[in-house]
């Protein structure tokens, strides 16, 4: 008998509709059968899986984390704490799972579970935030206090953006934020109503930001910044951008980077992978590229 190879399995409990108490056994034994002895944990309470990745992921070969966004963003700020890493398989359990979508990881929890065991090792870029860390997506203004939980998927924020700004009375609702956003030695300042730093194929079709352009592993990430309107003009051109996924408006910037600074003289709460990110008057977003190993599925298992 050699060694056996040691998997640790964290997951949150609660996460989506709590399925994962259901299939919990299948997922279990579907690890064990391929050769690993499974040590299991479920999360106690809120950066619980940061803590024990980061503290106990040297014992393992591998990790799996089960849950929605937020567990996955957990695990893999977990990870980025420590020196030595491990690589990470991901159970998508959650109501929204962008980038297990991204990832092309199965929505099945045990396809998921045999995908975490058995499929191949892809580097993926972290976003590093103020020390910190995102998975897929850091963002500030229109709706971010509402959280991505409550809208609809990923891919549909910026549907969703349009919405709440249909919705907007007058101009003077539209809360905007003055800032400053250095990038790539320019320096351009504006007020801005919404943006958004994302490394996932799940986010609208923006020139530049459509699916086959967008790598989750090439150390950029795509950066959309929605400019204050200034007439109800304005507002209808950004509306009908957002809607259509059409960049043909110069109230929309979209473009490429690998970091970014934004300053501003009043605090600014932000969204991490849809969890409050804290209130900041100055970020600095770095692309951490190919930082973290997450198992996504081999050739073999997509046919």
């Amino acid at each position: 008998m050699g060694m056996k190879k040691k998997l640790l399995f964290v997951f949150n409990p609660h996460s989506g509709k709590a399925q994962i108490r259901t299939q919990i056994f299948e997922i279990v034994d579907t690890m064990v059968k391929a050769d690993y002895e499974v040590t299991i944990y479920p999360t106690q309470a809120s950066g619980d899986a940061t803590q024990k990745v980061e503290q106990e992921a040297g014992n393992y070969d591998l990790v799996v984390c089960s849950g929605g966004d937020g567990t996955l963003d957990e695990a893999v700020t977990g990870m980025m704490h420590r020196d030595k890493k491990v690589p990470l398989g991901y159970i998508p359990a959650g109501s929204t799972n962008d980038f297990a979508t991204s990832l092309g990881i199965p929505k099945d929890m045990i396809k998921a579970a045999w995908n975490a065991v058995s499929g191949k090792n892809f580097a993926c870029d972290v976003g590093a935030f103020n020390g910190d860390y995102f998975v897929y997506v850091a963002a500030f203004g229109l709706f971010t206090d509402v959280s991505y939980k409550t809208s609809q998927e990923w891919k549909n924020v910026l549907g969703h953006a349009a919405y709440i700004l249909e919705g907007v009375r007058s101009l003077h609702d539209i809360p905007s934020y003055l800032m400053q956003v250095e990038c790539n030695n320019t320096h351009m300042q504006g007020e801005f109503i919404y943006g958004m730093i994302s490394n996932s194929t799940s986010v609208g079709g923006f020139k530049g930001m459509t699916g086959k352009d967008v790598l989750l592993d090439d150390g950029v990430f795509e950066v959309t910044l929605i400019k204050k309107p200034r007439n109800p003009m304005e507002l209808n051109e950004i509306i009908a951008s957002l809607i259509n996924l059409v960049d043909d408006t110069d109230m929309v910037y979209s473009f490429k980077t690998n970091e970014v600074k934004f300053l501003s003289k009043q605090s600014i709460a932000w969204t991490l992978d849809g969890e409050f990110g804290g209130d900041h008057t100055e970020v600095v977003i770095q692309n951490l590229c190919k930082a973290v190993e997450i198992m996504v599925p081999s050739e073999e298992m997509q046919e």
